[in-house]
């Protein structure tokens, strides 16, 4: 690996544009001199402090000093969002923790691995990547296995603050499919056998596009009585093809919802935005959200990514917008779906894509909080893509929308109840949690004693997963040989 790329993905908070292998991030010059900046600072700042850069790295002054880079590779620019770190905080960790942790209820709704020990890898080369990504130095010798259920418990609940998490299957056909649902119920039994309150939740995957339908409704029904399921993924832009479906389709879409309604399980995550390598990008768009929860008002519909996709720009609301977060609000408009209705948006990949761009991600964050409604907007990372979900819930903390950009297009302030409410709290009811109840749970469980031990000689990655330049990513791409 080159010196470039492991200073790159030693930092705190990773700043580089990466892809989750399903599209790459365009390259952002002002985040190239983010990096450059942080990385000189980190180094002035561990001298001055006489510690090691990389001590000084793990600590909430090393966050501090890589926030407060970009807050200075932007700032004279446009207005829109900053984060909320005093100068003196890259200095001072016991200052610098008062923004950057906290004691939120953390549930992330999108979470992911794979099973690194079956052949799924021919049947799917789209997923190819996963190959060269783990090659950044998890210490395993099979690149896949930096994907395992292991290397995911540890980035997710001792890497990271987050409480609860919900894990996701993937698109692909149920026999070549790099995470089965059998496999995901092993990792929630793998989780709690470290004794404690059930941390991990699972959703039950659906594509109804895949013949014949009846066994997509019958498999839903198994899933239900069997593992108790109560919510569902599907990917409208997958299928067995090439070609998609949509929500309102008669022949599919329709059928699936109206099967979750009557198994009482009428919670249903859809992968919207982010195209998908070798599908028809058409079935990534938001057209069909509107429709469907005017239908099925009692169905709740979570909308994974919230939309966002390249190359569509995220800034002020285009109410004729064909892509990007912007269509998703245009589809409830156009259906009058009214705020805090039963449409949700989730953060997946949308954050850590935008958090290196204030205005953007003031943009992207304030349509969601004033259109969707600021109950109605989950916390959700997409880890393990990109390794630990630390530095998404750092920056999240720190990060504040411009007052000027809040009066001039009604986004709300970000408070820390409303951050709390995006980070767990209207997730947990969304799912049926007791928080006071969960949080009670949590507190004794296993879990919460290895982070403790843990603290005491935390050993995170900081490992970026994903295609960081043009270079590697076209490698991947090469790799791809049409839909599975």
């Amino acid at each position: 690996m080159s010196r470039r790329v492991n200073d790159v993905a030693t930092l705190p908070v990773r700043l580089d544009p990466v892809s989750n292998g399903e599209v790459l991030p365009p390259p952002k010059p002002r985040l190239v001199e983010a990096q450059r900046l942080a990385r000189a600072e980190a180094e002035r700042n561990a001298r001055r402090l006489g510690t090691s850069r990389r001590s000084f790295l793990r600590s909430a002054a090393g966050v501090a000093t890589t926030l407060l880079a970009v807050n200075r590779v932007w700032a004279g620019t446009r207005p829109g969002g900053f984060f909320a770190l005093d100068p003196a905080m890259a200095l001072d960790t016991q200052a610098a923790a008062q923004v950057l942790a906290g004691d939120e209820f953390i549930f992330d709704v999108q979470t992911h691995h794979v099973s690194p020990d079956r052949s799924w890898l021919p049947e799917n080369p789209h997923f190819e990547f996963l190959k060269r990504l783990g090659q950044g130095g998890c210490g395993e010798s099979d690149p896949l296995r930096c994907y395992s259920r292991h290397h995911f418990a540890k980035e997710v609940f001792m890497d990271s603050d987050t409480d609860v998490a919900v894990l996701s299957g993937l698109p692909a056909a149920p026999l070549t499919t790099p995470l089965t649902q059998k496999e995901m119920d092993d990792t929630r039994r793998t989780i709690e056998m470290l004794e404690g309150w059930p941390r991990l939740r699972l959703l039950g995957q659906v594509l109804p596009n895949l013949p014949p339908l009846q066994a997509q409704l019958d498999g839903m029904q198994r899933l239900r009585e069997a593992e108790g399921i109560v919510a569902w993924k599907v990917y409208t832009q997958w299928g067995p093809n090439g070609t998609g479906f949509w929500l309102d389709d008669e022949a599919t879409g329709i059928p699936m919802i109206e099967q979750a309604r009557r198994l009482g399980a009428k919670v249903i995550c859809i992968h919207k935005g982010l195209s998908l390598l070798g599908y028809d990008p058409t079935y990534a768009g938001c057209r069909d959200i509107g429709p469907v929860a005017k239908r099925f008002p009692d169905v709740n519909f979570v909308i994974y990514h919230s939309g966002f996709d390249f190359p569509f720009e995220e800034g002020v609301h285009d109410p004729k917008a064909a892509g990007g977060i912007s269509s998703l609000l245009r589809s409830l408009d156009e259906n009058g779906i009214k705020p805090d209705s039963n449409v949700w948006a989730e953060l997946g990949t949308t954050w850590r894509v935008v958090m290196g761009d204030p205005t953007t991600a003031a943009h992207a964050l304030g349509k969601l909080l004033a259109r969707v409604g600021e109950s109605r907007v989950l916390w959700g990372t997409d880890s393990i893509w990109y390794g630990s979900p630390q530095d998404q819930i750092q920056a999240f903390r720190a990060f504040q929308i411009a007052p000027e950009l809040r009066e001039r297009h009604g986004y709300p302030e970000l408070t820390p109840a409303l951050k709390a409410k995006v980070f767990g709290l209207s997730a947990a009811g969304l799912f049926g949690l007791d928080v006071a109840d969960v949080q009670r749970r949590l507190r004794g469980d296993r879990v919460a004693q290895a982070r403790l031990e843990y603290a005491n000689d935390p050993q995170p990655t900081h490992l970026t997963y994903g295609p960081r330049t043009r270079a590697q990513f076209l490698r991947h791409l090469s790799k791809q040989v049409g839909p599975a």
